[in-house]
């Protein structure tokens, strides 16, 4: 079956360099790029909508991980710090009995005394030298340990701020699911309101039936208020005959009279 499947794709890959020559590789890739975009596509935005909601729950383990070796390494430095600080007091100590021993000793005494009991200079001497590499061995003891406590403290501030990071960017990506899938729903509800159709035709028809109504009950009511005599009849009514001048001095005089009584 395997080889089989080796066959096959040969000769496709085969058929495809001599069809292609050296484009073949250009038209395969442009090909599975096209059908990958066409799967992506045909993909449920809901189903999409979920994995993306799964993909930042599987956030949540890096960052409690994360969190643990912070809080581990906050301990750590914290022991480091007081172990710095004890180191530091003793290398304190350390440099003032051994400047006092080397100031004594620049004096040319022959003998010192010291908590009751006396010294040669020779012993000093000795002392002096022992202390003092001593004393040089804690001060590089210390150093170094100040060295990386100053490290550890810079990784511990990087990964504070990369944990920060990380936590701010899922709250952005939960957000942004949510308006995702906010703006999804309303487009659902789009799109079930818009299967609603109604029939034009219908509706026309009734609005025409309508007007028609209205036509006739117009026609029937100008035939019962007609005031038209008979055909043949003599209209004994005379018209009044209509003087436009009159009626303008009417108006006008009436106005006239009204601006006197108001100003009376």
């Amino acid at each position: 079956m395997v080889k089989k499947s080796l066959y096959v794709g040969g000769a496709a890959a085969l058929l495809l360099a001599l069809l292609f020559g050296g484009d073949a590789f250009s038209y395969l890739k442009t090909g599975v790029r096209n059908t990958r975009a066409a799967v992506t596509d045909n993909i449920p935005i809901e189903f999409q909508l979920e994995r993306a909601r799964n993909m930042i729950k599987d956030l949540d383990p890096e960052i409690a991980r994360n969190m643990r070796i912070i809080a581990k390494e906050e301990v750590e430095i914290c022991g480091l710090k007081e172990d710095l600080k004890g180191l530091e007091t003793k290398l304190a100590k350390s440099e003032r009995e051994v400047l006092r021993l080397s100031s004594d000793l620049k004096r040319g005494d022959s003998t010192f005394v010291y908590a009751g009991k006396s010294y040669k200079a020779e012993q000093v001497k000795t002392d002096l030298e022992n202390r003092f590499n001593r004393h040089k061995a804690l001060k590089s003891t210390v150093d170094s340990l100040q060295k990386v406590v100053s490290k550890r403290e810079q990784g511990l501030t990087a990964a504070q701020e990369k944990l920060s990071a990380m936590q701010a960017a899922k709250g952005q990506l939960e957000a942004d699911v949510a308006e995702l899938a906010a703006r999804y729903k309303m487009v659902e509800v789009a799109q079930s309101s818009s299967n609603f159709k109604f029939d034009n035709s219908v509706l026309s028809r009734a609005q025409e039936t309508v007007r028609d109504i209205g036509t006739r009950i117009k026609v029937a009511e100008n035939l019962v208020n007609a005031d038209t005599a008979p055909a043949g009849e003599i209209n004994l009514e005379e018209k009044a005959t209509h003087d436009i001048t009159e009626e303008v001095t009417r108006f006008f005089h009436g106005q006239a009279e009204e601006n006197i009584v108001k100003l009376d």
